[in-house]
């Protein structure tokens, strides 16, 4: 049975550790694969350490998980104390009932919970922000106080009831009694309970993302807006890091033994025993100070500034640094203080869709001071007075905005907006796996032919929209018969449906673990530059198909509206505006874009004929196919269809 449990043991070992071991061999590759080992380099820890954002929300994580640890522990421990000190069973039961609902709650049951209530004070105290640094604490020191409890009250249940009194007898004051008698009792569980407080409030994501504001970012927030996109090697470079500071935790750990060792036979041993605890004690402040030092770097490194500016975009929606890309977000701060003297801090949060955006703006938990909504979405933000009127007089660069893409429907005055980019949705289709023949109108994600390898869109309007325009129906339509349609169409194509996807439609097509998704005209771009070596993707337009505009501009809730707009006329000089574009490959209503020579020489014919297609006046086929802000019994049964769509 020896080498049967022997095997078994390294099998397990190697399901635990293989994931890991990836990514610490790929940390160190040449290239961005993660299958083609290309040769070794320190390139994407040099990344990693030039990435300000990863660097803030690190430090933002060590601040937010020390100071909840420290007050956790305080907390739990006098609650512990009190709970010990009760002597109605009764209430005993009750307090230990209470303190367990947080460990059994789920996780996105408290994180809303907590954060509707902060909403709710911060209306009541007319606060702008109801999320911030502090919510974000008292939300974690709300779920680690019942472990710290859990750890303390057995050590005050195991204590001899007798200690304190003793020492009270003998002179002290209740509390120098606690502190002496009872503190050196129960100190192993209060260590542990701080620990175990850091350690969750360390790997926090749900409830952080619920109650986190604007300007806080924890690290588990930040990976995964690193993960919605394709992934790049700074986040394996991150994981390795991590994964070597706690093999040394644990490591200084074990060489602190807190146990007495046996006694030693020989003076001989003893001397040994001595020597081998200096040793290992040395080794473990060593470590401990490597560590400290770091963090104590990291704290340093990503230290805050004075002017705070708040943008709200979608995910990978910027010039970012990348691949020796300009870092949109630091060239801006270096511009202002250039400028105009003054040190600017831009804290630019992502979004998915233009829903979660709405939704989180509507809640009047945040406050942000520029956002970049589609369309649709900024009529009906309009529509609800969530938009400030621009002062153009702040933004000159707006001159270079082609007329195509002023006045239109979305707004009629210009007032509201600044185009950012446009584009046509396409399908996107793998040409190893997909007949070319079969690539054209929408009809080809109804292929029976491809079943299971078709991506659909996992929000109501644009997959509603696919089974529309195929179907030849008004994507705007108030008739409820106009979607019950559609949603017909749509639950037709549901078992072809490998998955509905938005973010994810990156990795399954350049993996190929899918052939065919509708997806915006510029991501097809970036998804051809990371398409593994057996994909050959390919695009075309289905006639009709939508057409949008996004585009930026200040919600009601801004706290710095001229900042936001010498950021948006930023946004439209030159090097940004250009940067921007070639990075996100998507066309640009900015003429100091789409006719600077080098921009059209970097992007090819092939990029530039699919981006800026001759189609006509845009005008007249956008007003034609954009989609339009629905009222609100409209979209309250479009939901409903598309919750029974997915439900089935």
């Amino acid at each position: 049975m020896k080498p049967i449990s022997k095997v078994y043991t390294a099998i397990i070992m190697i399901f635990l550790f293989a994931p890991i071991a990836i990514l610490l061999v790929f940390s160190f590759n040449e290239a961005k694969s993660l299958s083609v080992f290309s040769g070794f380099s320190l390139n994407w820890y040099r990344e990693l350490f030039k990435d300000a954002e990863t660097l803030g929300a690190v430090r933002n994580t060590l601040v937010l998980a020390a100071s909840a640890a420290v007050i956790s522990t305080i907390m739990g421990t006098a609650a512990a104390v009190g709970i010990n000190k009760l002597r109605s069973r009764v209430l005993r039961t009750a307090m230990d009932t209470v303190t367990n609902v947080p460990m059994v709650n789920p996780d996105i049951i408290t994180g809303i919970s907590l954060m509707l209530m902060f909403v709710f004070v911060g209306r009541l105290f007319g606060a702008a922000t109801s999320l911030n640094f502090v919510t974000m604490l008292i939300a974690h020191v709300t779920f680690c106080l019942p472990y710290v409890i859990l750890q303390v009250l057995p050590k005050l249940q195991q204590m001899d009831r007798s200690l304190p009194e003793a020492a009270m007898d003998l002179g002290c004051t209740p509390f120098r009694a606690f502190m002496k008698a009872e503190i050196p009792e129960i100190m192993p569980g209060v260590v542990t309970g701080l620990i175990m407080a850091f350690t969750l409030s360390l790997d926090d994501f749900v409830i952080s993302y619920f109650t986190s504001g604007n300007g806080f970012q924890t690290l588990p927030i930040r990976i995964y807006n690193m993960t919605k996109k394709t992934v790049t090697p700074k986040m394996y470079a991150l994981a390795t890091i991590i994964f070597f500071v706690i093999l040394a935790l644990l490591i200084m750990t074990n060489l602190i033994d807190t146990d007495k060792p046996k006694a030693a036979k020989t003076a001989k041993a003893a001397r040994a025993k001595r020597s081998y605890s200096r040793r290992s004690r040395i080794a473990a402040a060593v470590i401990g100070a490597v560590l400290l030092i770091g963090m104590i770097c990291v704290i340093v490194i990503s230290g805050g500034n004075t002017l705070t500016l708040n943008v709200y975009n979608w995910g990978e929606y910027i010039s970012d640094g990348s691949d020796d890309t300009l870092d949109t977000v630091k060239a801006f701060e270096e511009y202002y203080y250039e400028t105009y003297g003054v040190k600017v801090k831009v804290n630019y949060t992502t979004y998915a869709s233009n829903e979660d955006m709405f939704a989180k703006l509507s809640s009047g938990a945040v406050s942000f001071d520029v956002v970049i909504p589609s369309d649709y979405m900024i009529a009906r933000m309009r529509e609800n007075d969530m938009l400030l009127p621009l002062d153009y007089s702040n933004i000159p660069n707006y001159q270079y905005i082609d007329e195509s893409f002023r006045s239109l429907y979305y707004d009629p005055d210009n007032m509201y907006t600044v185009p950012y980019t446009y584009g046509v949705v396409g399908i996107i289709y793998n040409a190893n796996k997909v007949d070319e023949a079969d690539a054209h109108g929408w009809e080809l994600m109804w292929n029976e032919k491809y079943a299971g390898d078709i991506l659909q869109f996992n929000n109501s309007r644009d997959a509603f929209a696919t089974a529309q325009y195929m179907l030849g129906l008004d994507v705007n339509s108030t008739d409820r018969s106009n979607w019950d349609r559609a949603l017909e169409e749509l639950k037709d194509q549901s078992p072809l449906v490998k998955s509905y996807v938005m973010d994810e439609v990156y990795n399954m097509m350049e993996s190929g673990e899918a052939s065919i998704a509708p997806y915006y005209a510029g991501d097809y771009f970036t998804m051809i530059d990371a398409q593994a070596d057996d994909v050959d993707l390919r695009f075309y337009y289905p006639d009709p198909t939508n057409y949008f505009v996004d585009a930026m501009c200040i919600p009601s809730c801004c706290q710095n509206k001229e900042l936001a707009e010498i950021f948006i006329n930023y946004m439209l000089s030159p090097e940004p505006a250009i940067a921007n574009a070639e990075f996100i490959y998507y066309a640009s209503p900015n003429s100091l874009v789409y006719e600077d020579e080098g921009y059209i020489e970097d992007l090819g014919e092939e990029a530039m004929a699919i981006l800026y297609p001759e189609m006509g006046d845009f005008r007249e086929l956008y007003n034609a196919y954009a989609y339009r802000s629905l009222d609100a019994a409209t979209l309250d049964y479009v939901n409903s269809l598309w919750e029974t769509l997915k439900i089935n």
